[in-house]
């Protein structure tokens, strides 16, 4: 199996109290990885663990020093205040290359999860579509009736049976360990385009919203519409000269007959 190592970054780990798991990791259209990334800057959450393994991919990142750095996953917390709950926060530029290590970091995440007294996870994803979203959808499932029915509000389809596939890769992971371990556990998966190249922002922004209802985090969502606009518009070259129909990879049939799938 393989071996995680866990780097402590602060001199003392936190006290927290029912703290809430959020985990988004690189997928199809980045949507957890932009929705995670954004809400550990814009809480400005503190780095309290590195996971590192030799399971990670086999590559380095060219950092804008003209520097090397190998890829890294981490967890970020930030304490609660007023409504908002004690927060940790998985985050990274990778994910786990195949199923054993994806199941053995998992597995290693929820170990500091248990050990924080962590109390819900809720991980995020991406449905890919055949063609861009004007406005995604956000899908619910999870560990139980209970934990998913709490989730059940304006902005969230209630049924995903059919929708999807399997949930591939830490999203569909560690929700499935979750529910051996008796935690609860939701996963929030927002449409977005089946494209190598194409980055889910809108996907993440409803995502985004929907968690600052339920988890009370005072983000402002304004701002978040300006960073849209920003990468948008970075994004929007890119989009333009892809050869999109060749590029289309993924595609299943949901139960519409509408084509569908999910990746990660």
């Amino acid at each position: 199996m393989a071996a995680w190592s866990v780097r402590q970054f602060p001199k003392s780990v936190p006290k927290l109290s029912k703290a809430v798991l959020i985990a988004g990791l690189p997928g199809i259209g980045n949507v957890g990885k932009v929705a995670v990334d954004f809400l550990v800057e814009e809480l400005k959450a503190e780095k309290l663990y590195e996971f590192f393994s030799y399971s990670l991919p086999h590559s380095v990142f060219v950092t804008e020093e003209n520097l090397v750095e190998l890829p890294s996953i981490s967890l970020f917390f930030k304490k609660g205040s007023g409504k908002r709950p004690d927060l940790l926060f998985l985050a990274g530029d990778v994910q786990p290359i195949d199923e054993e290590s994806c199941y053995s970091f998992s597995d290693a995440v929820l170990d500091c999860f248990t050990k924080l007294g962590g109390a819900e996870v809720i991980t995020i994803g991406g449905i890919g579509l055949p063609a861009v979203p004007k406005k995604p959808k956000v899908y619910c499932t999870g560990t139980s009736k209970e934990v998913v029915s709490s989730y059940k509000r304006v902005g969230i389809e209630p049924s995903l049976y059919g929708i999807v596939g399997p949930i591939i890769g830490v999203t569909g992971v560690m929700l499935g360990l979750s529910k051996r371990r008796n935690i609860p556990a939701v996963s929030l998966l927002a449409e977005t385009f089946s494209h190598p190249m194409y980055l889910g922002i809108k996907g993440a922004r409803e995502v985004v919203t929907i968690l600052n209802d339920k988890l009370s985090l005072g983000i402002n969502i304004r701002e978040l519409d300006r960073e849209i606009r920003e990468m948008e518009s970075e994004a929007a070259d890119r989009t333009r000269a892809m050869d999109l129909p060749k590029a289309l990879r993924g595609i299943g049939k949901g139960r519409s007959g509408e084509d569908v799938s999910y990746i990660g």
